[in-house]
């Protein structure tokens, strides 16, 4: 079993490419992996509730023991206030996700 972050900074509805990452966090989660995506930059406008075609919301909706964090930073620069955030989603700031990082036997991807 190894660690996975998986960080995502683009807007899911501008890019088509950013299904990418939560179909791979689904896969890597299912195969026992842990398995942690943080969200920041415009990866955070998913957070908001009601937002339709949500990967977030298929993401969950797999029963994946995934968890998912959101740039507390990142929320405030789009107006997006903490809480209510899409069920299973936590604030955390960016000196966590370098808390992430240097946790050993991470595998990290950006994108």
């Amino acid at each position: 079993m190894a660690n996975y972050l998986l960080i995502e900074s683009r807007d899911p509805f501008e890019y088509g490419d950013t299904r990418y990452m939560y179909d791979m966090a689904a896969d890597l989660a299912r195969k026992g992996n842990n398995v942690t995506l943080f969200l920041i930059q415009n990866g955070v406008l998913v957070t908001r509730p009601g937002v339709r075609s949500n990967p977030l919301n298929h993401l969950f909706q797999q029963g994946q023991d995934i968890r998912v964090f959101a740039d507390e930073f990142s929320l405030r620069e789009r107006g997006i206030p903490p809480t209510p955030l899409v069920g299973g989603v936590e604030v955390a700031d960016v000196d966590f996700l370098v808390d992430l990082l240097a946790e050993e036997d991470t595998k990290a991807l950006w994108h």
